[in-house]
């Protein structure tokens, strides 16, 4: 909520903060009209690509166990397959440029923070043993000081 305005999805709130904050921290879209082209397309992979096996992932280890049911192997299995499948095309995304919009950091290397940390520490380490350019990649966002500063003191205004 922002004066009366509301809203409600991760992604737009976070492109949405960066428009009315320009130029407070660290700049997460590009202004270039190329660069932020390839930061959209990256963003649109990560939600279209990335997301959905991941919530796959999720739906069929952590969510059936917080049921008190077992772990759905064949669907987890083949969720994993699929996030696999997209993560050699990242492989090869990365091998050209240090991130996935290009060579600067931006919102679409930081939405892969949403799920994928939640499902490791739930013990479904869906990033171990990839191609040495996504390891580099994903070892290069969850070591940025605010990420590790946010891990350790957790969100404050919603107790996590």
């Amino acid at each position: 909520e922002d004066n009366g305005f509301v809203l409600y999805e991760g992604r737009a709130i976070c492109r949405y903060l960066e428009e009315k904050y320009p130029g407070q921290g660290t700049s997460l879209i590009p202004t270039s009209l190329q660069e932020k082209a390839l930061f959209e397309q990256a963003a649109s992979i990560e939600f279209a690509d990335f997301f959905p096996p991941l919530i796959k992932i999720g739906t069929a280890s952590v969510m059936q166990q917080r049921q008190g049911l077992p772990i759905e192997e064949a669907a987890l299995e083949e969720a994993k397959s699929e996030l696999n499948a997209k993560l050699e095309v990242y492989e090869v995304i990365l091998g050209k440029q240090k991130f996935l919009g290009g060579d600067k950091f931006t919102l679409a290397d930081l939405f892969h923070l949403c799920y994928t940390p939640a499902l490791i520490k739930a013990g479904v380490d869906v990033m171990a043993d990839k191609g040495p350019n996504v390891t580099r990649w994903w070892n290069e966002i969850i070591s940025r000081p605010a990420w590790v500063k946010l891990q350790a003191e957790g969100i404050k205004s919603v107790g996590v």
